[in-house]
């Protein structure tokens, strides 16, 4: 892809992984998870159910203690470059916004911190229910918390250019729309395997070198 016209760019972010140097939901699980989790997950993971079901067995396996969540995550080191990215990319005229598949608190916490939208699932810490506000039960795949394709094809909608920096397989089905893909990890094996055009990264300041210089 050539040269990205960054005031008509929108960038969406994955957080697991991505933003965070570690997956948070995985360190939240490691070591607050109750008796079972991994059987749990396993039995999921054999079903292919996707990442709703996953979400919702899992935040059921997480004791809903507010202070205590949100202090394992905070465990969880940033990227170095992330605060750099965003600010790069926004004062050059690009939208920025973090697109999240995992818990959600955290997202939300870390987004606000800087200022950014973020696309998350979303505790109640009062009833213990974990919200999904951004799935897509309209999507051909209808399995996802967060359905990471729709706010990259609205952005398409709007005549920009979408693009998606993601490391797992949350990012899957975002990389098949997205106009330009930033990949590491699972997310940069998945597309060589499925020849998906995409860039690899290790850390976020080779985006920031890519995409603004």
């Amino acid at each position: 892809m050539g040269e990205l016209d960054l005031t008509a760019t929108s960038v969406f972010l994955d957080f697991d992984g991505t933003v965070s140097v570690a997956d948070v939901s995985d360190h939240l699980l490691e070591r607050l998870g109750a008796p079972g989790w991994r059987a749990a997950e396993a039995a999921i993971e054999a079903t292919g159910l996707g990442t709703r079901a996953w979400l919702l067995e899992m935040w059921d396996h997480l004791p809903h203690d507010e202070v205590m969540l949100r202090a394992v995550a905070a465990e969880v080191a940033l990227d170095d470059g992330f605060e750099s990215l965003a600010t790069a990319l926004r004062a050059a005229g690009a939208e920025v916004a973090v697109v999240s598949d995992g818990f959600g608190f955290y997202v939300e916490e870390t987004c606000a911190r800087f200022g950014l939208p973020a696309l998350t699932n979303h505790p109640d810490f009062a009833t213990g229910r974990l919200g999904l506000p951004y799935e897509d039960r309209c999507c051909p795949c209808s399995s996802c918390g967060v359905c990471k394709q729709s706010p990259i094809k609205d952005a398409q909608t709007a005549g920009r250019t979408a693009v998606l920096v993601g490391d797992g397989a949350s990012d899957f089905k975002a990389a098949l729309v997205a106009d330009d893909v930033f990949a590491k990890g699972e997310l940069a094996r998945w597309c060589e395997d499925n020849e998906i055009d995409h860039r690899r990264f290790d850390c976020l300041a080779e985006v920031e070198q890519a995409l603004v210089g």
